[in-house]
């Protein structure tokens, strides 16, 4: 029985890279195999299983993380920091390069979405960089990877899940996550800066005369509101979560009412803007959640199979230690994002893998961090990262697909050696979160 639950295991993956829908995988073929191999009774467990997803608490931070994303999106927000940040380090060596990592992070910590953040970045910036002379792989480079910063940087939905399958604090992950996201934005700024110092031609200054132009237009109040009201906006939400104030859940509604406000402001807040943005938010939770209760069912079938306990007897027999483990676990991870979706990977291998970490007496945040900062580079490696994908469909003409898998490469050696750093030292990952523990 137990080989028959590592057969579906393997199943699973095989029709999901054939293209299968992932919620239907994962749930219908997870109730094929109970059928002809399990009890009929094991299904009486399948409805309380059901209701537990659907009636956790922590959970419906999800579609209020993804409505505050997608209405700071809708709000202009990202064109206006964009072009402030741009003008702030125009004269610095890559200052354009870095004022898109910048705002990268920033609309990491206040949206989260990966996709909308590459798209909008793509379409204001790629055209700017690409005309003031930046190589084509930097520029599409720096762009693909900022735009995943909202994988590890707060509040991500990625730790929003992994909390949930980890059954750990989201507010633990959060604050966990916090140290490794913003040493990811730094390295990223150190290379660009040493790429055009090294290389000036791939990353030319922005020209003294054009700064000089925007400053005298009311520079202050453009800064104040492209920066400091998004900042607030993060503040409000993270800061509530760290000071023990409010939940993440909690912090998630402040967020998406925050947002709305923002947009308000902004003058971009209407009937359309607010159908549209209620619309996708509805689309992308549906999906996150279908997908979640078809890795319940398969999870519940794996489970009532024994796939875990001869997971745990198979690593036990092997006498890996703790570290080669989780080595193994984090290649697999790896190889997976080059093939299949973070949240596939969330709720498939996750799932398996947590019972052997518990049984080694791990920290389960700490190994939170680590899957989301692998995790993060799903979105990078070719041949199905989403973000390439993303900024594939808004370059122009003249940027080929080379551009992009050649660009990406330093950004995702980089995410390596910080993933590399985390592991060797895990209080690089906790110190934060056992800080606030104490306090």
């Amino acid at each position: 029985m137990e080989w028959i639950a590592i057969i579906l295991f393997i199943s699973i993956f095989v029709l999901i890279l054939y293209g299968y829908p992932v919620a239907f995988t994962l749930g219908g073929l997870a109730v094929l195999y109970a059928l002809f191999f399990l009890d009929p009774s094991s299904f009486n467990a399948l409805p309380s299983r059901v209701m537990g997803v659907m009636s956790n608490y922590v959970l419906i931070a999800v579609p209020l993380f993804i409505f505050m994303g997608i209405m700071l999106e809708k709000s202009g927000l990202a064109e206006n920091l964009l072009e402030t940040m741009a003008m702030l380090f125009g004269r610095l060596p890559g200052g354009l390069a870095i004022s898109v990592v910048i705002v990268g992070a920033m609309l990491a910590a206040s949206t989260g979405i990966v996709g909308a953040t590459v798209i909008t970045m793509g379409l204001i910036s790629l055209p700017t960089m690409l005309k003031r002379g930046y190589d084509p792989k930097l520029a599409t480079g720096v762009i693909a990877s900022s735009g995943t910063l909202g994988q590890i940087i707060p509040p991500s939905i990625v730790l929003v899940l992994l909390g949930s399958v980890l059954n750990v604090s989201v507010g633990d992950l959060f604050a966990a996550a916090m140290l490794p996201g913003f040493v990811l934005v730094g390295g990223y700024m150190l290379f660009v800066v040493l790429r055009a110092l090294l290389r000036p031609e791939d990353a030319p200054p922005i020209p003294q005369e054009e700064l000089d132009a925007f400053r005298q237009k009311g520079f202050g109040r453009q800064v104040i509101l492209a920066f400091v009201l998004p900042f607030l906006l993060i503040l409000a939400v993270l800061g509530s979560i760290f000071a023990g104030v409010a939940s993440p859940t909690e912090a998630a509604a402040v967020g998406a009412l925050g947002a709305t406000l923002l947009t308000l402001l902004q003058g971009r807040l209407d009937k359309d803007t607010l159908g549209a943005v209620c619309r996708e938010t509805t689309f992308l939770t549906s999906m996150v959640f279908l997908i979640l209760l078809g890795a319940t069912t398969f999870s519940m079938v794996f489970r009532e199979m024994g796939g875990d306990r001869f997971l745990v007897a198979a690593v036990t027999r092997a006498e890996l230690s703790p570290y080669v483990f989780l080595a193994v676990v984090m290649i697999v991870v790896f190889i997976a994002g080059f093939f299949i979706d973070f949240i596939e990977i969330v709720f498939i291998i996750v799932p398996v893998v947590a019972p052997i970490f518990e049984q080694y007496g791990m920290n389960l945040v700490w190994i939170g961090v680590l899957f989301a900062l692998n995790l993060q580079t799903s979105f990078l490696t070719p041949p199905f990262g989403f973000s390439l994908f993303y900024l594939k469909g808004v370059a122009p003409p003249e940027v080929t697909t080379t551009h992009l898998y050649r660009g990406i490469v330093p950004f995702v050696l980089l995410q390596i050696a910080i993933l590399a750093v985390a592991i060797a030292w895990p209080e690089v990952v906790l110190w934060l979160p056992d800080l606030l523990s104490v306090e």
